[in-house]
């Protein structure tokens, strides 16, 4: 079984960039501070499918909002 992406099927890289920023900082703010962890989580299993399938719903919400523009991840200092 295959990880379920839907649609958008294509998206910027751009786009991309900021989804995985949203996925990290989301998953960041729940207090997960090594990758380390979060790439063990997403690693695929034989069947194609992530170690953790929440990553799945956490991805699909990333790029939803890379691609309706609600990603900020503008650099603020002071």
């Amino acid at each position: 079984m295959q990880m379920p992406i839907q649609e958008p099927a294509l998206i910027t890289q751009d786009q991309a960039y900021l989804a995985m920023y949203h996925f990290l900082d989301k998953h960041f703010s729940l207090g997960c501070e090594e990758l380390g962890g979060i790439l063990s989580s997403m690693s695929l299993l034989a069947d194609g499918s992530p170690a953790d399938q929440a990553f799945v719903a956490d991805w699909k919400e990333a790029v939803a909002a890379a691609v309706s523009g609600k990603v900020d991840a503008q650099l603020r200092l002071g």
